[in-house]
Formats: structure tokens, C-alpha cells, sequence
């Protein structure tokens, strides 16, 4: 019984009514802050100032692409003393895992952080700003890792000044020979809340199971 439960959990994920796109939530508040020593410092940072309500100029969304976005275009905000978090989260099928690359263009005149996972995989203080050109590596956050099949969250945390140019984000899946737009239409499955819902039933009956086999 108690394998079952986990099986029909773990099933749940894989229903066919999981959805095939990755989940871009864009996050923006007021910060004056200056460049910052680490990753971490970014992280701790942004993600305080997230947890408040927007002040006018910024705010807190879902996206469709995560292709030239900006505060200004998705808020129609402040393009000056901004804290940017954008938090993608993604499921990687069993066919899939493997060698995956991600790579940003940013506007960070303060400096960013890239975390894969939860883990820091890139971190530069500098001015960054990409300008739109792939080929200025020195200017974009980006990483190369193995993942395993799963869910996976990215999260891309940075400050500007002035003036909140277009940022956008890509991957690229073993065997892709072309970087993809992360975008709702970019083929990579999220569970939908039904499902997880499921699953999370699931484990909520085996926790009770257990719990009955260990009472008197």
C-alpha cells in the first residue's frame, strides 16, 4: 500500500495534463544599493526587499517570454535604482538529463548573481550591460551544469542605476545545437498545481500510514 501511494504520487508528475513551458516570475523593487562582495549578499538582499509590497514603479508578475524584458516594459516603472529577481523554474524529462547550458544578457550597472538549484554559479560586481550581443561574454551571467531529471529553479538577482535596458534569458538542452528563449512556449514541462496538489496528497497519506503503524 505504502509503495502505491508513492508510485500514483510520482505519477502525478508526469500526467498529461503537466504543462509544457517554464514558469518566469519577474520581481522588481526600489534599491539604491551599490555593487555588493558576493552572491550571497545580492541574494540576502533582493530577496528582503521582495518579500515587501512594490512601491509605485515596480512590481511583482508572471511573464510569457523572457525576451527584452525591463522594468519599464512590464511595469511601466522606473528605469533607475532597480532590484531585479527573475526566478524561472522548469522540469527536466528523464530523456533530457544531461549537459545544460543557460546564459543571460543583463543590465546590471551594479553588479548581479546567478543561482542554479539554490547553489551561486555566477557573480560579477562590474557594470554589466549586454547591449544585445551574445558575443560579449564578459557582460552576461551564464553556467553550464549537469542536471538530472526533476524539477530545477533558476534564479538571476541584480541592481541598476540607470537605465534598465532589455534583459532576456536562454538554455540549451542536450543534443540542442541552438540556444531557446525560456518562454511559455519553450517545451520544457512545469506540473501544473493539480498535480502537485496530487502528489502532495500522496505523501500526506503516508505520513498518516506511518504514523498508525508506530501507534500502540
Amino acid at each position: 500500500m505504502l509503495r502505491a501511494l508513492l508510485l500514483a504520487g510520482a505519477a502525478s508528475l508526469a500526467l498529461p495534463g503537466a504543462g509544457k513551458a517554464s514558469l518566469i516570475t519577474f520581481d522588481t523593487r526600489y534599491s539604491a544599493s551599490g555593487p555588493l562582495a558576493s552572491a550571497a549578499a545580492y541574494r540576502t538582499l533582493i530577496d528582503g526587499l521582495a518579500a515587501a509590497p512594490a512601491t509605485a514603479g515596480y512590481g511583482s508578475s508572471t511573464l510569457n517570454s523572457f525576451s527584452a524584458t525591463s522594468n519599464q516594459s512590464v511595469f511601466r516603472g522606473s528605469n533607475s535604482n532597480i532590484a531585479y529577481r527573475y526566478t524561472l523554474d522548469f522540469t527536466v524529462d528523464p530523456a533530457k538529463a544531461g549537459t545544460w547550458s543557460f546564459r543571460f544578457g543583463v543590465d546590471f550597472g551594479r553588479g548581479g548573481a546567478l543561482f542554479l538549484d539554490g547553489q551561486a554559479v555566477a557573480f560579477r560586481n562590474t557594470d554589466l550591460w549586454w547591449g544585445g550581443n551574445w558575443n560579449a561574454t564578459a557582460q552576461l551571467l551564464q553556467v553550464t551544469r549537469t542536471l538530472n531529471a526533476g524539477h530545477h529553479r533558476i534564479v538571476l538577482y541584480g541592481l541598476e542605476g540607470c537605465c534598465d535596458g532589455g534583459f532576456t534569458g536562454q538554455f540549451t538542452a542536450p543534443g540542442a545545437t541552438a540556444f531557446t528563449t525560456f518562454a511559455r512556449t519553450d517545451g520544457l514541462p512545469v506540473p501544473e498545481p493539480g498535480t502537485l496538489a496530487i502528489f502532495g496528497a500522496g505523501l500526506l497519506g503516508l505520513c498518516a500510514m506511518r504514523r498508525r503503524a508506530v501507534t500502540p
